[in-house]
């Protein structure tokens, strides 16, 4: 799901020209996606998920990255508002999805390097439509953990968890049967 960022009207000055700019604002349609990301990180040379911090510039070329708006002048995004940029930053964070999971982990380790190559991988490993790239990103890694953890062999149980489950089973049918034994 898009977002819409609006941008208005600014007045610049040109340090060259010794001219002040009139910049005409716009309203831009964003999508934080995978696509997005492989398009950042093909600039950046650097993964875009990671606790890295990221400058004003990374910042406002991502935006660049995730536009879908055609013909955007390039200096306008030196201009998104600030409240605008924290729309940004709250839609990039937002899950997009009911579903959850017990531990707070991306795909793996908190350590793991994620990039948009790993997250082709998954794709193509766990049969994913293209498509899904286009999938706000916090959506499209939830689908992937859905898969991979729906493909994951059964856990075997040890023998004490065996011993538990039963015991439990056992007291359960003593206590509907009213019996002791």
């Amino acid at each position: 799901m898009p977002l819409w960022v609006t941008i208005p009207d600014a007045e610049a000055f040109d340090e060259r020209t010794n001219q002040f700019l009139q910049i005409k604002g716009r309203r831009i349609q964003v999508e934080h996606s995978l696509k997005s990301i492989a398009l950042w990180e093909s600039k950046w040379h650097k993964p875009y998920i990671s606790k890295d911090k990221k400058t004003k510039e990374e910042v406002l070329d991502y935006v660049r990255c995730m536009t879908l708006t055609k013909d955007v002048d390039p200096i306008l995004y030196y201009y998104i508002p600030e409240t605008e940029l924290n729309n940004i930053a709250n839609y990039i964070e937002d899950p997009m999805t009911a579903t959850t999971f017990g531990e707070d982990k991306l795909t793996g380790p908190r350590n793991k390097i994620i990039t948009s190559e790993i997250l082709y991988y998954d794709m193509i490993a766990l049969q994913i439509p293209w498509e899904c790239e286009k999938w706000h990103l916090n959506r499209l890694i939830t689908l992937i953990r859905v898969c991979s953890e729906k493909n994951k062999p059964d856990k075997k149980m040890s023998k004490s968890d065996i011993m538990r489950r039963n015991r439990a089973l056992n007291a359960a049918r003593r206590k509907k049967l009213n019996t002791k034994g």
